[in-house]
């Protein structure tokens, strides 16, 4: 257990320290990137630009479109399901529980003016209720009944999570925050922790719902096998990579902002490798996408909530992209939306460590008893 203390150690130390070491040599004022509350400054970002537009629309296009072929001419197999049980009250308390904060959200009601900066993270704990309601009245059960203590242990886990974004984002400032009043750096801290809390368990959640909808994946479980001739090999070329754009990122923010989501993702993965521990996503192996692509969806789902129930709200955010800052859904740049589908990933990722260092062996052990 201290030998693994200490290779997640020096891969947070990497993580966090890659970025602010490129700033450093390059000889920049570290100040701005270190204070706190991280509030972002105005940054004139490069103008849109049609041909990086179209550039990356087409490689989203070409990423995504085997994937979508696949399902929609994959016919479903009938197979016996579970007669599908009533939605559980708690489910409905969750729902009328957000409708009401919703509401609170986009209105600007005299009475409700104390509470209407603070909306997100009561609508999100609504919205963690209902899927998880609609997953148990699929099959059940769920993450929310299953294992509530390890449940539970997702939100500390997705606030630290979600904070390590909010510290890359000092150094490609995409995003920023309005209308939110805070007293003190405490009170920073703790209101923004609080929604933060909730990214891990909603799209686990989510991936967990669209688990019990097989047309969702329909086809992917015979799909093209991932087998990497030399794993080390690979994963040392991808770290270094991956590491090169972490160091250069503070440095041209405009050309590498798009690596803001994929690059801790391929860290952790090539750190997973060289430190001889379990492969994630194992089941690329034997060609079935079907776990990774639930949880770029789950994440692209969420994240259409995300930005739905922020555009009207008090305390919201707002985005300066660069080339591509156009044609928004919500306040989001159409194209932006393409970065939840690595974010779903490495929430996967990180999701996969929790179970791997809380699972007792004995449990690992057991043979599945499901059919």
């Amino acid at each position: 257990m201290k030998k693994l203390f200490t290779i997640y150690l020096i891969l947070a130390g990497i993580l966090i320290g890659l970025p602010l070491l490129g700033i450093w040599i390059s000889g920049e004022n570290l100040q701005p990137y270190l204070q706190f509350p991280p509030l972002t400054h105005d940054v004139q970002h490069a103008p849109f630009s049609w041909p990086v537009f179209i550039g990356m629309a087409l490689f989203i296009l070409l990423t995504i479109a085997p994937f979508l072929i696949k399902i929609v001419r994959t016919p479903l197999k009938h197979s016996s399901s579970s007669p599908v049980r009533s939605f559980p009250w708690w489910g409905w308390a969750s729902f009328l529980f957000g409708l009401f904060f919703w509401i609170i959200a986009w209105t600007r009601f005299p009475l409700f003016n104390a509470i209407q900066p603070y909306t997100f993270t009561p609508q999100w704990l609504a919205y963690i209720g209902i899927i998880n309601a609609l997953t148990y009245r699929k099959k059940g059960s769920c993450l929310l009944t299953q294992n509530p203590r390890h449940f539970l242990l997702l939100f500390p886990l997705s606030a630290a999570f979600w904070w390590f974004f909010e510290y890359l984002n000092r150094f490609v400032q995409n995003w920023s925050y309005t209308g939110f009043p805070f007293h003190s750096p405490l009170h920073y801290f703790i209101s923004a922790t609080l929604p933060f809390a909730t990214v891990l368990p909603a799209i686990l959640s989510t991936e967990e719902w669209l688990a019990t909808h097989p047309k969702t994946t329909a086809g992917l479980d015979d799909g093209p096998v991932l087998k990497i001739p030399a794993p080390k090999t690979a994963a040392i070329l991808t770290f270094f990579i991956s590491a090169i754009a972490l160091f250069l990122i503070g440095r041209f923010p405009d050309q590498l902002y798009p690596l803001l989501w994929v690059a801790p993702l391929l860290l952790i993965l090539s750190f997973q490798t060289l430190s001889n521990r379990p492969a994630f996503f194992p089941e690329l192996q034997k060609g079935d996408w079907r776990s990774i692509v639930r949880f770029a969806l789950a994440a692209l789902i969420c994240g259409f909530f995300w930005e739905l129930w922020n555009v009207h709200s008090l305390a919201k955010w707002i985005y300066s992209v660069p080339y591509v800052d156009r044609f928004h859904l919500f306040e989001m740049p159409l194209l932006g939306f393409a970065g939840y589908l690595p974010f779903g990933l490495e929430c996967a990722v990180i999701a996969a460590l929790l179970n791997q260092n809380l699972t007792p062996k004995s449990t690992k052990e057991k043979p599945s008893k499901r059919k």
